[in-house]
């Protein structure tokens, strides 16, 4: 609004000023004589407004009797004095204005503050809004794959668990009847081995002081023979094998089904355990069984002359392989049946003499067998830890032999069918099997092993 400015109102002002008379006429002196109002006729002009103490064409306007009244007002002399009048004014309206200016631009500013801050909570809202959309989505997925594992869940528990636990009743029960029938067995065993085993086939005629001497005299059938090798001691059975390499060989020891068990004491290793042959229905004693011969008998065939050693195994796909030393003796009890052997031959690898290839530095060295002394679990004579209870080949391996730290072949040690084997299943957690390691590594166990004897000859 363009300000009101007071020379503009000095024009209208002038252009409508009403001009006083010249003549000022006293009105208490100039009484009407009657109290009636003037009239007026037709066409005559109407008077001028009447003021208090004015005129009426010269004349005095008639007054109540006994009071006079006058109303007086005061009017600006000129347009100037209008102008001062209306700065004046101006002045008190001015402050006012500014300050309610002041408000304004106040408020103005507010309500763009205001204004700002609702347009950010509605963006806020907005946000918040597809969050919450988004959750909302994302809550239903995660219901829906609940639900869905839940009845997963549910199915199972309701109907594939009672199943299979039915399942699992039926082979506990097949399991249970199978070891009732092994109990039975082994029952049945025990009460047939309290008495000792003993040969029923006949024995052949022909004897000698050891198996090469046998088939001299012609007995040329793998079987079970007497033989004395020295004339002051007293016969005993021991099987002869007349066929490998052109016979003549004294089994010393044999592994064939496991029926035998050969973590035995030293006593037993000294005089032998096992069962030499038996019968499979011929008449003859042709079927050697598992046993070991004993360390005396050993030691004392090894002495009578230079011997040579030959070992035959098979694994379980019917493979075999052999090795053979031209030298072989064992010394007495007395030197605890330390072994020596010499010149190796053959295809199962020289475990005897170089240890297990498959290891290096003194790890190989520590299973050297040559010129180790015969070890039980009850005698310890093996190179770990001698004198400590707790660190015994024999112990830990499950049988007697010429163990060093431990072995690079294991004959005596523990049956197991199939070949393969772990830790998880041996005793100790070692290598126990029947092991020949050259061949086929510590966690293989052969199916059949068997060490034979016989008179060394050089070939000419």
């Amino acid at each position: 609004m363009a300000p009101f400015l007071p020379a503009d109102i000095m024009l209208v002002f002038h252009r409508k000023r009403i001009i006083p008379p010249k003549e000022t006429v006293d009105a208490r002196g100039h009484r009407p004589v009657n109290r009636g109002r003037e009239t007026y006729s037709a066409g005559q002009a109407a008077p001028p407004p009447i003021s208090g103490g004015g005129r009426y064409g010269g004349r005095p306007t008639s007054a109540p009797v006994g009071k006079a009244t006058q109303e007086k007002k005061e009017y600006p002399e000129s347009g100037c004095e209008l102008k001062k009048s209306l700065l004046k004014q101006e002045r008190n309206v001015k402050p006012t204005v500014d300050q309610l200016k002041r408000s304004v631009d106040e408020l103005t500013q507010s309500t763009n503050s205001i204004y700002g801050y609702v347009l950010d909570m509605t963006a806020e809202v907005a946000q918040r809004q597809r969050v919450s959309e988004g959750n909302g989505l994302l809550v239903g997925q995660y219901t829906d794959s609940l639900e869905d594992q839940h009845s997963f869940i549910k199915d199972a528990v309701d109907v594939t668990f009672p199943q299979n636990i039915k399942i699992l009743q039926g082979v506990l029960d097949k399991i249970r009847e199978k070891i009732q029938r092994l109990e039975k067995a082994i029952t049945t065993q025990r009460a047939k081995c309290q008495v000792p085993c003993k040969v029923s086939c006949p024995i052949p005629v022909v004897s000698g002081k050891e198996c090469e001497d046998i088939i001299r005299k012609g007995g040329d059938d793998s079987q079970m023979y007497l033989i004395r090798p020295d004339a002051l001691s007293t016969p005993y059975k021991v099987f002869c094998d007349q066929t490998s390499q052109n016979g003549g060989w004294v089994v010393i020891q044999n592994r064939m089904d496991g029926s035998v068990d050969f973590g035995r004491r030293w006593d037993d290793y000294r005089r032998g355990f096992g069962n030499i042959a038996f019968d499979v229905g011929k008449g003859h004693c042709q079927t050697p069984g598992e046993y070991w011969l004993g360390n005396e008998r050993i030691s004392q065939l090894t002495k009578m002359g230079p011997t040579e050693l030959l070992v035959e195994m098979e694994d379980w796909s019917s493979s075999k392989v052999y090795a053979q030393y031209e030298q072989f003796t064992v010394q007495g009890e007395a030197n605890n049946y330390i072994l020596a052997v010499g010149r190796y031959s053959g295809t199962a690898g020289n475990t005897f003499l170089d240890g297990a290839t498959e290891l290096f530095g003194e790890n190989r060295t520590m299973t050297i067998h040559n010129g180790m002394m015969f070890s039980t679990y009850d005698r310890d004579n093996d190179k770990w830890t001698p004198g400590d209870p707790s660190k015994q080949c024999s112990r830990e391996d499950g049988g007697g032999w010429w163990y060093n730290r431990c072995h690079a072949c294991n004959p005596n040690g523990r049956y197991y069918w199939g070949g393969a084997y772990t830790k998880y299943m041996a005793k100790h957690g070692t290598d126990d099997g029947i092991v020949w390691m050259n061949w086929k590594g510590s966690w293989y166990s052969l199916k059949t092993i068997s060490m034979k004897i016989r008179p060394y000859f050089k070939q000419r």
